[in-house]
């Protein structure tokens, strides 16, 4: 079989890297890729955001099965497209993705379905706004469009909301995204990631993962896409598993069928562990970027099947199993991430010896003239597999200590939490 991952991110090379080793599959293709899925798929010079394009490559090329990377051309219906065309993709439906896609329409079902979250309001313009509550406390203010992980500023009191508030719908921080906000309880506790494949009906979670969001160690700074993860979650056990599939996953995919939004595909939730249960802070529609990284350096089992279940909706006859070390990813970006940084720095010191127990997932990054140079905020996601936690977190700082750019951002503390 013929498989294309669509995107160009560390979590494209965990996919492609992970699905080039299906002996279902002889040969990968990576719309556009990177300089590291150059090392596993064929890279197709075709933006994701270009539907049409990619349509016409998977039809003439033979695609067998096509994965989705990045929520933007989920969002625009590009599995609605596909399967117009009577192509085989993995991902949800323009519907269905709204619920990444809005985060207004995400929280008004989840109260409509009873579903754990933070309480909020919702506002589409500066003049409707008004304190989210009388109280001066903490609030967490968020655009509701996509905003590539970034659109979500921390308030610790009324007058820093209103400034976010006005960053966000006037300055328009995040562009579009920010035409509507959502002003939210701020939750208190630790964060979880926990994915599920679902084909509708059945969930099949994998295992936990924890991301690190903030810039700078010890969670301080800015929002980030991610700048480390680790998996499994110490904090998140089978008991707190299971309570998140029978009291968020099921009901929500439940939800969407409800909404005549059936939903196949990943459902990615995003967790606090509050002292009153597990909360959700947003769901996304696509693997996550770091998770994904470490979550498939442990996944045992051929995933190509589960995406095919998934597409068929056979995915109660699938079982994941998993290696048991736990795994450690170190983003490395570019100085000044999340803001502005430069692009095109020689990256030097590549030449490791991969495995299954180490790699070097390539997330900006682009070859020219036989150099691997950087080309994003997050170029890196160094990932190692150990005995135990900290031996993956030893080796995989090893790792990021021999890789070198004018430049380079990373946080020091990934996977401290697990310790």
């Amino acid at each position: 079989m013929r498989v294309l991952v669509i995107g160009s991110g560390g979590r494209e090379h965990a996919l492609a890297w992970k699905i080039a080793q299906s002996p279902l599959v002889n040969k990968v293709y990576c719309a556009p890729g990177n300089a590291g899925t150059a090392n596993v798929a064929e890279n197709i010079d075709i933006p994701p955001d270009n539907i049409d394009m990619l349509r016409q490559f998977a039809t003439v090329t033979g695609i067998g099965l096509t994965i989705v990377g990045p929520e933007q051309p989920l969002v625009n219906g590009i599995v609605d497209s596909f399967e117009e065309s009577g192509l085989r993709v993995f991902g949800p439906s323009q519907k269905a993705a709204e619920i990444e896609g809005s985060k207004v329409f995400c929280k008004d079902l989840m109260k409509k379905y009873g579903i754990p979250s933070a309480r909020y309001e919702s506002f589409d313009s500066l003049e409707k706004v008004k304190l989210f509550t009388q109280k001066d406390e903490p609030v967490v203010v968020k655009a509701s469009g996509l905003a590539a992980g970034k659109g979500v500023i921390l308030c610790s009191n009324s007058e820093e909301a209103k400034i976010a508030i006005k960053s966000i719908m006037q300055d328009k921080a995040f562009g579009n995204a920010g035409d509507q906000v959502v002003v939210e309880e701020f939750l208190t506790g630790q964060e979880v990631s926990l994915l599920a494949f679902t084909d509708g009906k059945t969930v099949l979670p994998l295992d936990s993962a924890q991301d690190h969001k903030a810039a700078f160690d010890g969670d301080k700074g800015p929002n980030t896409g991610g700048m480390g993860a680790y998996s499994p979650a110490s904090v998140f056990t089978e008991e707190l598993k299971q309570q998140v599939i029978d009291e968020i996953m099921l009901p929500t995919v439940r939800a969407m069928a409800k909404e005549n939004r059936y939903y196949r595909g990943i459902l990615y939730a995003g967790l606090m562990l509050t002292e009153s249960g597990p909360k959700v802070l947003e769901f996304n529609a696509r693997f996550g970027d770091p998770e994904t990284q470490p979550i498939m350096m442990r996944v045992k089992s051929d995933i190509v099947p589960i995406f095919e279940a998934c597409i068929d909706g056979t995915l109660s006859t699938q079982i994941l199993e998993w290696k048991r070390e736990p795994t450690v990813c170190v983003v490395m970006a570019a100085k000044g991430y999340p803001g502005s940084y430069q692009k095109g720095k020689e990256i030097r010191g590549l030449n490791l010896e991969e495995n299954q127990q180490a790699v070097v997932f390539h997330a900006g990054t682009k070859l020219t003239n036989g150099k691997v140079l950087t080309n994003g905020g997050r170029v890196l996601g160094v990932t190692a597999l150990g005995s135990d936690i900290n031996q993956a977190i030893e080796k995989a700082y090893s790792i990021v200590g021999k890789i070198k750019w004018d430049g380079i951002h990373y946080r020091k503390d990934i996977g401290n939490k697990a310790t």
